[in-house]
């Protein structure tokens, strides 16, 4: 049995595919796809030369991706904490406290063991306030209570 060009496209699909279950990562996937198409279809038309089995292998490897991308996004899985990757949406509704005195409607907010840029109404260094959004690089603020003074 000889080895056409076809045959070594199909074992290139067989070695992405295998190479995504070793290194899973959802990508080699799609061009395994592609090169599986361009396999097939050499099988079927054996005279493509280089240049047109490379175009396709291209083609199918971009439509492979846009396909994949628009599934994955329309089924995204159920996950217990959907808000992991996103720190500005998990810091919606928490209570921080004031560093650097909002004035003007600037200041600075601890949150954990850092601090953020803070946009909101006026208050002292100290003072509790919620984060209610995000704009730019900077929470948006409300202000809870102010700190008791003696």
């Amino acid at each position: 049995m000889s080895v056409t060009p076809g045959l070594v496209w199909l074992v290139a699909a067989l070695l992405l595919g295998g190479a995504e279950l070793i290194v899973p990562g959802v990508f080699l996937v799609f061009l395994a796809f592609a090169a599986a198409v361009v396999g097939v279809f050499l099988l079927l038309f054996p005279d493509l030369p280089l240049w047109g089995q490379l175009l396709g292998f291209t083609a199918w490897s971009v439509i492979a991706v846009l396909v994949g991308k628009r599934w994955y996004t329309d089924n995204r899985p159920d996950s217990s904490d959907p808000l992991l990757n996103d720190r500005v949406a998990r810091l919606l509704g928490e209570v921080v406290t004031v560093t650097q005195a909002i004035d003007g409607g600037r200041g600075r907010v601890r949150v954990g063991d850092g601090e953020w840029i803070a946009s909101g109404p006026d208050v002292p260094v100290g003072a509790r306030v919620r984060v209610t959004g995000v704009r730019d690089t900077a929470l948006i603020v409300e202000a809870l209570s102010l700190p008791e003074t003696r």
